[in-house]
């Protein structure tokens, strides 16, 4: 059977890294009916809009998206497309399994990584509800603060403070705690470790802990325990072998993703996954690298093993299998990879992105 995937090309190196991760997908014999579109700055430059509406609707047909990197301008400009679309489209749950291969170099090279952040997509400070400083409605927001929370007054002047409200509710929480323990089922996983601030937010972070107490008790064959949130960073730089499935509020997942990424080679190795009920987008962790735009250097394993993750919610185990194998493979042998693989990154020897596509493709069988 065929399936309708919307590819979005992206923009800064997410042309490149599209073409490389379609052209694996391809090679794994699943028969993919690719709809390809646009989305980010390069798009913006020419329409206006850094996410056309037939890029969302694509995605609404298809349920199911391959998206390259999109450049997020920092401190000014558009909203994250990447935060947009898991809002639009209710992508709740972000996956970002972190895994080690042989081959890449890291840091822990003798303690096998293999573990998965759930991340909560659409609530905490990501959602978006902030307050410029010095307008008139943060002014009004900070008195209103201050006058129902004496105890817990906002003490600068409120010409000079900028607002961010993170709310964290019952049923998102259960939702992707929910998704968790889900997941650990489905794919053999043994323990979901709950990751959290209660100690000092008691309402919210409390909140996201006392219902992932709860919903533990409905997966009595998964292991549950939880961790705070500095404790965790510190667990995962010495042991990291130690756990399995984390999952976590918005914010502490985009920045543990990262950190579990690290330990295993870096956002080069990372692919990531944003599931709803209504679809999926797959994508690569790492960000659109603008520099490079155009030179055939990026490593294309992160958006590639995206593609892996998009076979498996497609339900092409088999395939995904293979891929992943092509990809490790590629990685061991060390010859035909980008030049942040290789051990010194001056090595002459190293191939471009389509180069290592196309080695991956080789190996697929």
């Amino acid at each position: 059977m065929a399936h309708d995937v919307t590819l979005i090309m992206g923009d800064g190196v997410g042309p490149e890294l599209a073409e490389a991760a379609r052209k694996c997908v391809d090679a794994t014999g699943v028969a993919i009916r690719w709809d390809v579109q646009e989305a980010g700055i390069d798009v913006m430059e020419r329409t206006g809009t850094p996410l056309p509406d037939a890029t969302i609707e694509s995605i609404r047909r298809t349920r199911c998206a391959l998206k390259a990197p999109i450049t997020t301008p920092v401190g000014t400009g558009f909203r994250s497309i990447n935060v947009h679309l898991r809002q639009e489209l209710g992508l709740y749950a972000c996956v970002r399994p972190c895994k080690s291969y042989p081959g890449v170099r890291t840091f822990f090279s003798s303690v096998p990584v293999n573990l998965v952040i759930v991340r909560e997509n659409t609530e905490d400070l990501y959602a978006g509800i902030e307050f410029e400083q010095g307008q008139p409605a943060t002014r009004e927001l900070a008195d209103y603060i201050n006058r129902v929370s004496p105890d817990r007054r906002i003490k600068s002047g409120n010409d000079e403070t900028g607002i961010s409200i993170k709310p964290i509710s019952v049923s998102g929480t259960e939702r992707i705690v929910r998704f968790a323990f889900e997941y650990a089922r489905a794919n053999g996983r043994k323990k979901v470790t709950s990751v959290h601030k209660a100690n000092i937010m008691k309402h919210t972070d409390g909140l996201f802990l006392r219902v992932s107490r709860k919903v533990a008790e409905d997966f009595p064959e998964v292991e549950f325990e939880d961790r705070i949130v500095d404790n965790m960073c510190m667990q995962l730089v010495q042991k990291p072998e130690l756990y399995d499935v984390l999952v976590l509020p918005n914010l502490y997942g985009d920045i543990l993703s990262d950190l579990a990424a690290g330990l295993v080679g870096g956002l080069g190795v990372a692919p990531g996954a944003n599931i709803g009920p209504e679809g999926a987008v797959f994508e690569a962790t790492h960000g659109s690298a603008p520099k490079y735009k155009g030179q055939n250097k990026v490593n294309p394993t992160a958006l590639v093993l995206s593609g892996m993750l998009m076979l498996r919610h497609l339900e092409e185990p088999a395939a995904a299998d293979r891929l992943e194998r092509a990809v490790a493979a590629v990685i061991a042998e060390g010859k035909d990879v980008t030049y942040d693989m290789k051990p010194s990154r001056d090595d002459p020897s190293a191939v471009g992105t389509q180069e290592m596509a196309e080695a991956i493709c080789r190996k697929i069988a």
